[in-house]
């Protein structure tokens, strides 16, 4: 294990500052989108007569469609400009969401989502490649830390402006705000940002299907693919039953709800770039063992709650989600370092669509472990507390199995 320094190898020119900037947007963007749609589900229901089987269709569609899209993308993600791909596929991802903002039945709100999550799905593997071309390690953890608090952004600042305008206006109004906006961030893209092809004056494949074969089944990259699923695992099944363990079983009013959100994405904001820096500073390892270590504690507590002062609930949140975050953003950085140049496309494509998938089915198991009463608790919480717990720990052997294949790979 590398020794911690003291200070990182360099700083932030005042372009990188910018890129920095313009990718947590985008990524800001995009998060929201896809969150907007659960919490509107109570305008959008009676709106559009639906089920809620209907409803649960429009928001996985979102999640199923990204993870395909990316395995397809993948062949073909190192082939061109990096600033080009991106903004094609920001384009679609407008389209899309303007689409939802004019749809006036379920099957068009329907094909718009799939529409989005074609292209917004592959949107965060390239925001990872353009980060990973234009940093340099010693800034990665900051630069991974940064980015991740737009998840937390899209908490404190979108969802409540987004059921704001639904509430004022229409479910559509969100998404053609969110469509608007994102029209002038197009704009800056094309005129600001530069061209990211450093990665095209180096040998390609011809053939975009064996790019993407060759970069799937590459040795070294199948651990990281198999700590990816793992990762997304603890979010996908503890996330969606949150709100209803937190109201039936620990005595929250579900007014109070936003407050806890809130709390919890400040907290996660502050805390976002100070786990990137200590990343980079101590070591990706170590903060990701950290993290992990604080995410077991913190999930075994969590899913055992009983009748619980809102205070303490908030506390306990803001540390669950500290040690989410402490994982997550120390393993981009320690993984960015894997792939070669002329792969990184391909290799974030394909690691966002497993996240994708295999969120989707965590969401689907967790649906099977758990169950309601007929008083509204949460059955069997605390076994899907556990499972996360074992994956958990299976991912620290895993990423320790990576932190020593790249020591390897550095010291020949």
């Amino acid at each position: 294990m590398a020794p911690p320094t003291t200070a990182p190898a360099a700083q932030f020119s005042p372009y990188q500052k910018f890129v920095v900037g313009l990718l947590a947007l985008l990524q800001f963007a995009v998060i929201l989108d896809f969150m907007l749609m659960s919490p509107l589900g109570v305008f959008i229901m009676p709106a559009l007569s639906i089920s809620t089987e209907q409803f649960g269709k429009a928001v996985s569609a979102y999640a199923f469609s990204a993870g395909i899209s990316g395995f397809v993308a993948a062949g073909f993600a190192d082939r061109f400009d990096r600033k080009k791909i991106l903004m094609f596929f920001y384009t679609g991802f407008l389209l899309g969401t303007l689409g939802c903002g004019l749809a006036p039945t379920y099957e068009l709100l329907l094909a718009a989502r799939i529409v989005t999550g074609i292209f917004g799905g592959v949107i965060g593997s390239v925001v990872l490649a353009i980060a990973t071309d234009l940093f340099e390690i010693s800034l990665r953890g900051r630069v991974m830390g940064l980015i991740q608090t737009a998840f937390a952004a899209s908490q404190v600042l979108g969802l409540p402006m987004g059921l704001y305008f639904a509430k004022h206006w229409d479910w559509h109004m969100p998404f053609l705000v969110l469509a608007g906006i994102g029209v002038l961030g197009l704009g800056v893209i094309a005129m600001k940002l530069k061209p990211v092809d450093g990665h095209l004056g180096k040998p390609q494949e011809h053939s975009p299907f064996m790019h993407l074969w060759h970069t799937l089944t590459e040795p070294r990259h199948l651990l990281p693919y198999l700590t990816v699923t793992l990762l997304a695992t603890g979010g996908f099944m503890l996330l969606p039953f949150s709100s209803a363990f937190l109201v039936h079983n620990i005595g929250i009013d579900a007014s109070h709800l936003p407050t806890i959100y809130f709390c919890t994405g400040i907290c996660t904001i502050v805390f976002g770039p100070m786990i990137g820096k200590s990343a980079d500073r101590f070591g990706k390892f170590r903060v990701f063992l950290f993290g992990s270590a604080l995410s077991i504690l913190m999930v075994m507590v969590y899913t055992r709650l009983q009748q619980t002062p809102i205070v303490v609930v908030i506390l306990i949140n803001v540390a669950m989600f500290v040690g989410i975050f402490s994982r997550m953003i120390p393993f981009q950085a320690l993984s960015s370092q894997i792939p070669e140049a002329t792969r990184r496309g391909a290799y974030n494509a394909i690691s966002s669509s497993i996240q994708q998938v295999s969120g989707g089915i965590a969401s689907l198991v967790a649906g099977h472990i758990v169950s309601q009463g007929a008083d509204g608790r949460i059955e069997h919480f605390d076994v899907v507390g556990d499972v996360v717990v074992g994956t958990t720990l299976a991912a620290i052997w895993l990423v320790w199995k990576i932190q020593h294949q790249l020591q390897a790979r550095s010291g020949a």
